[in-house]
């Protein structure tokens, strides 16, 4: 009976050991009604209305000036754009897609003669085996922040919020 009781408790410890270390939060405070990036200041805000929810400091693309134009570019997009997709499994811890390309990016591309790339992101840190850009702005194009971040992030921010990027 003893050996029972201790098997089951320590299975029970393990379940909530593992269950505080789990990447998906929850949360129940206000609405993030919208994003605003701020590239030239490397600054992310989650917004309810004009209230700052949360502030976070986020690297970008290895070219950050100006607006994405190209797959391989670099730089990171601005515009106005959604939160249209989650992937809990990314290679970067989490991620939150952002709706970039656009029809006005697309015909941007099209009239260049270019691809306007995609699978642009605000996501953690790289996994295992997936290889960290150089300098503080290392992504291809997505903007980065830390773990504990994206998760507060992932847990904050619903498909369909608008998020603006600004130079």
């Amino acid at each position: 009976m003893n050996m029972k009781r201790r098997q089951f408790g320590a299975g029970a410890l393990a379940t909530l050991a593992l269950a505080g270390c789990s990447k998906f939060r929850s949360y129940d405070g206000p609405e993030v009604t919208s994003l605003v990036l701020n590239k030239g200041d490397r600054s992310l805000f989650l917004l309810h209305g004009d209230e700052v929810l949360e502030s976070y400091r986020v690297a970008l693309g290895f070219a950050p000036v100006g607006p994405k134009r190209e797959r391989g570019d670099g730089r990171t997009p601005e515009g106005n754009y959604v939160i249209d997709r989650r992937n809990p499994n990314s290679s970067f811890h989490l991620s939150v897609g952002i709706s970039y390309p656009d029809a006005r990016d697309i015909e941007l591309a099209r009239a260049m003669g270019v691809d306007p790339g995609g699978d642009i992101f605000i996501h953690g840190q790289p996994g295992r085996g997936v290889k960290k850009g150089k300098g503080p702005d290392w992504t291809a194009g997505c903007i980065a922040v830390k773990n504990r971040e994206i998760e507060q992030i992932y847990a904050m921010v619903q498909l369909g919020t608008p998020i603006t990027i600004r130079a």
